[in-house]
């Protein structure tokens, strides 16, 4: 793990308690003070901290609101199961090799420098060298593509560029968070996230007017909106709501910074420039209760919070958004004075929070340990794995173990083109199941570096290309599909299995024996592996007759 200079405050460095507005207390409960030395950029080590803490731990209270969901008696079995193994997942990303998540996220920095702050020249750029310097280093995953022109891409190999936005605090384009405001005024606070691909692609945006701001257009609005956000971003959300806004561009930024925490203090009374409404975000989790979602495999646990902002806006139009922070929520707090940077505290070890041992016993105790969950081996073939699969039916559990393919969008696409130009697939797409997954990159001495699945429906215009050639009878994934998979499923007699998202720490070190790649290496982290699992948690979600566990949920809610 990273080292962390403990005990060190304020009085110690030269700043005066009455120049500060957040209390000391707060700051010493809140974050930790790392000093700067004589030459380091201060800038460029603040994000390369931040990026990575984020990475690998999670601040308490988000911990604590996954615990309650998995002790919540409330919650169904399969809530409870999947809420333990994120944290348990948690516990083996705090050791700091496995990040939290194989998607680690395009870098993103927000900063609100305060009146006093003297500018340093090179901002963004030392703020981008220090995410590079983390991603790379700390072995994180490289998921970003760039264009060689317009229909073409490559891999840079360094998840550049990243997301930067900095503005003077109370002139920003989105309202300035409130923690903001407590800080010192020779400052500058900023928020750090690592923002993956799942959760950004549950954003949705409405150029709405006056019409939808009554009680009951806006809460049809939410019904319908929540229910899209289905399951393939990773349960138990954080749920972001916008209304209004200047721009649309405004709209949006704030929804950003709501799914991140910026506005978790946001206050409830009504003022000119932005306020909560405490009434709809009880509306919105209600709803997102009442889905039948859950945490990822049927239940009542599908966000752990919900925070609505309003705006003012132009009486021509009232832009509208939605949007979730996933379950590996990956934000953090902090700021620089002078004489060094903050950073907001996270959890070293999750264990050692109340409620923590009692959470995780769930897991242990389900049926994976009790021997009744279907065992399937992929080691005879694939005709073998459909015969063991005969009968499971939508919601079971199973423990997969074999050998399967890993591959994901780009391999998908150049199966295709192959087969378009020759007739066939490669011979490897009919011999085992498809895992969709981009891992991230190995730690030293380990056989794969975190590992999850990716979302499903990305790949669903393959369905009958490849079903029909013999290929992705069994796959594996997250996340609800189309019609035209499940259709597939019915006619050729496929299965699709979902694995827990959120957990990809933890399915490196425990669950993946070996790992190569046969295909495609110059695609990096979406390059087509063979990798051998052991008992990997899976849950059946359509079965070879195209009954589909979420579908099944969409008719009873």
């Amino acid at each position: 793990m990273e080292e962390r200079t403990q005990g060190v405050f304020i009085e110690k460095h030269g700043l005066k308690i009455d120049n500060l507005r957040m209390k000391q207390s707060d700051i010493q409960s809140n974050f930790d003070f790392f000093p700067i030395e004589n030459g380091e950029d201060i800038l460029e080590k603040t994000a390369e901290r931040a990026f990575s803490r984020l990475s690998f731990t999670f601040t308490k209270e988000h911990i604590e609101s996954v615990i309650k969901a998995a002790l919540s008696k409330d919650e169904s079995d399969n809530d409870r199961y999947v809420c333990a193994c994120i944290l348990k997942n948690a516990q083996t990303a705090s050791e700091g090799k496995f990040p939290l998540c194989q998607d680690t996220g395009i870098a993103n920095i927000f900063g609100w420098k305060k009146s006093g702050f003297i500018s340093q020249k090179g901002e963004c750029e030392s703020l981008s060298e220090g995410a590079r310097k983390t991603y790379d280093e700390r072995k994180l995953r490289f998921s970003t593509s760039v264009p060689k022109n317009f229909y073409d891409e490559f891999d840079p190999k360094n998840n550049m560029p990243a997301q930067i936005s900095l503005f003077t605090a109370g002139a920003a384009l989105a309202p300035t968070p409130p923690f903001i405001k407590s800080l010192p005024e020779k400052s500058m606070g900023m928020i750090f996230c690592a923002k993956g691909g799942g959760s950004s692609n549950k954003t949705s945006f409405i150029q709405g007017t006056k019409a939808f701001l009554t009680k009951e257009k806006f809460t049809a609005l939410m019904e319908e909106q929540i229910s899209h956000f289905g399951t393939s971003a990773c349960p138990p959300y954080t749920i972001g709501i916008v209304a209004g806004g200047l721009s649309p561009e405004q709209n949006l930024l704030t929804l950003k910074l709501a799914t991140m925490g910026a506005y978790d203090d946001l206050t409830y009374e009504p003022n000119p420039n932005a306020f909560r409404d405490r009434e709809l975000e009880e509306k919105a989790m209600e709803i997102a209760a009442k889905s039948g979602y859950g945490a990822q495999f049927g239940g009542s646990a599908f966000a752990l919070n919900a925070v609505v902002v309003r705006l003012p806006r132009h009486g021509a139009s009232c832009p509208i958004s939605f949007g979730v922070s996933c379950s590996a929520h990956r934000n953090l707090k902090a700021f620089v004075t002078d004489e060094g940077f903050y950073l907001e505290k996270t959890v070293e070890n999750p264990s050692s929070i109340e409620g923590f041992s009692d959470a995780v016993k769930f897991a242990e105790s389900t049926p994976e340990s009790d021997g009744s969950e279907r065992k399937i081996d992929t080691s005879k073939g694939m005709q073998s794995v459909l015969e063991q699969l005969k009968g499971a039916k939508p919601g079971d559990r199973l423990l997969l173990s074999g050998k399967i393919l890993v591959s994901r969008d780009a391999a998908h696409a150049r199966w295709k083109k192959q087969l378009d130009e020759t007739g066939k697939l490669p011979e490897y797409t009919t011999k085992y199941p498809i895992c969709y997954a981009g891992p991230a990159r190995t730690p030293d001495g380990c056989v794969i570096g975190s590992f999850g699945p990716t979302t499903a429906g990305r790949m669903d215009v393959y369905a009958e290309l490849l079903m029909k050639n013999g290929a992705a009878l069994v796959t594996l994934a997250k996340g609800n599909r189309s019609r035209q998979w499940t259709d597939a499923c019915k006619e050729f007699g496929g299965f699709y299995l979902g694995t827990p998202g959120g957990i990809a720490a933890l399915i490196a070190s425990k669950y993946i024996l070996s790992q190569e790649i046969i295909d495609y290496e110059e695609l990096g982290m979406e390059a087509v592996r063979l990798v051998e699992v052991r008992d990997l948690p899976c849950f059946v979600v359509t079965d070879d007759s195209g009954d589909d566990f979420y579908e099944n949920i969409k008719n009873k809610h």
